[in-house]
Order: C-alpha cells, then sequence, then structure tokens
C-alpha cells in the first residue's frame, strides 16, 4: 500500500519542477498566483493548467489503477480519482509556484 503514497508524489513533484522551470525561463509568472491576478489572460492559464495539471492527474489515476489490480484485485475508480487529486494534483498545484520563484531567483543571481 506504500508504493502509490511515495510514487504519486514523487511523479506529481518531478513534473511541477520541470513545468515550474520551464515557465522561470520563459519569466511567467507564478502558476496558481497568475490565474488570480492576470484577469486578461486566465482563459490561456486556465486552458494552461488544464494540459499540465490534467497530465500529472491522468498519470497518478494510472498509477492507482495499476497499483489496484496487482494488489486489491479490482478496480475502484472513485478511490482512484481520491487518491490522484490527493496524492499528485495537490503537490503539483501547490509545488510549481514556489519552483518557478526559486528558479528565477537562481537564475538571477547567476546572471
Amino acid at each position: 500500500m506504500a508504493f502509490r503514497f511515495f510514487v504519486q508524489p514523487a511523479v506529481a513533484i518531478y513534473f511541477a519542477c520541470r513545468d515550474g522551470i520551464q515557465d522561470a525561463r520563459k519569466r511567467k509568472p507564478a502558476f496558481f498566483w497568475a490565474l488570480f491576478v492576470s484577469s486578461g489572460h486566465r482563459f490561456e492559464l486556465l486552458c494552461e493548467a488544464w494540459r499540465s495539471a490534467g497530465r500529472v492527474f491522468l498519470m497518478a489515476i494510472v498509477i492507482d489503477l495499476v497499483y489496484q489490480m496487482f494488489v486489491l484485485r479490482g478496480f475502484r475508480p472513485v478511490q482512484g480519482v481520491f487518491v490522484g487529486v490527493l496524492l499528485a494534483l495537490l503537490p503539483y498545484l501547490v509545488l510549481r509556484g514556489p519552483i518557478n520563484r526559486i528558479a528565477s531567483l537562481m537564475k538571477i543571481r547567476a546572471s
């Protein structure tokens, strides 16, 4: 049972780091903060959020369904969605912005 509690957050952290660093390279504002502040680009940001966070969410559901198939010997889709939101989507959304900020600060200090 501990498998998904380590793998899903690790995958979410990997994607958050990757996307946060890409945002810093493109000089984009912090991901979650920009949704509330940038009213003119909100639809574009929501589309980007759906693409990036949706990919993490789908990966978490796939990992959880594989886990359920081998360990629990059945499928529990509601449990998969709940675990995907809790263990993957939430860490991704929380970490992407701060990673962007840290990468931006490191980039500023390096130059």
